[in-house]
């Protein structure tokens, strides 16, 4: 945990997550206890099967712990109804996806007020075109998936998970279907967002995109291995690049 006044987020106690396959029990994460701090910036790594990705969903309110205690902000939501936490996931926490998760037939600020939809948010639009504004996109307000870049895709989904305004951005895996140079420049933003205030948790296979974190958790067959704080990669400016994004 940070010395000092920083609150804790996010903390996992004592978490096992099993499945069931066939007549096998699979036991995904095996006792996980862990902190994060508001203003974080994690990165969770671990090979396939260690869990990572189970973790990614317990901490986004998308799956339920099988026994432990997840508490956020200091509330326990291990046991909270699925419309409880859909309403977590609505309010509190913005997912950007490897694979963007955009609807193809509706433009980016559509996209982008979506998740608002389904929430009692005012000044739905508003919010949106300054999140759009915040990666650099409002002159792709009205374009529609199909008539933008990779980068651009990311830029929208970060809008999306922005325009909530949420306590935690999860990021699984957000540069793996982009190229390494506009991976570096998503990345940068992920970075920028850190230096404003913002608590991210990226999980990642890539060392290099872990390098831009303060903070990084490995996983092996469900267990914490290593948590080690770092001194991070330098950050570049997405404001002066936004206009070379591929």
């Amino acid at each position: 945990m940070i010395a000092g006044d920083a609150q804790t987020v996010i903390q996992l106690i004592d978490v096992e997550k099993n499945y069931r396959v066939g007549t096998e029990i699979v036991r995904a994460l095996r006792g996980v206890s862990l902190s994060i701090n508001e203003n974080e910036y994690v990165a969770i790594m671990g090979p396939s099967g260690s869990g990572k990705s189970t973790m990614m969903n317990i901490l986004g309110c998308l799956d339920i712990a099988s026994r432990g205690s997840y508490l956020l902000s200091g509330h326990d939501v291990s046991r909270l109804s699925q419309s409880k936490l859909a309403r977590i996931r609505g309010t509190r926490i913005g997912f950007v996806f490897q694979t963007f998760e955009l609807l193809p037939r509706t433009t980016a600020l559509k996209n982008v007020q979506l998740p608002m939809m389904y929430a009692q948010t005012s000044n739905k639009k508003r919010r949106a075109l300054a999140a759009l504004e915040r990666v650099g996109l409002t002159d792709r307000a009205t374009h529609r998936p199909n008539q933008l870049s990779g980068g651009q895709k990311q830029r929208v989904a970060i809008a999306r998970a922005l325009a909530q305004e949420p306590d935690i951005i999860l990021a699984d895996e957000p540069t793996g279907n982009l190229d390494s140079k506009t991976g570096d420049e998503i990345m940068a933003i992920f970075d920028s967002l850190h230096t404003e205030g913002q608590t991210i948790i990226v999980v990642t296979h890539e060392e290099g995109i872990a390098a831009r974190c303060h903070r990084v958790i490995r996983l092996l067959d469900g267990r914490i291995a290593s948590d080690t704080r770092q001194t991070p990669a330098p950050a570049t400016n997405p404001i002066q690049e936004k206009a070379t994004v591929a």
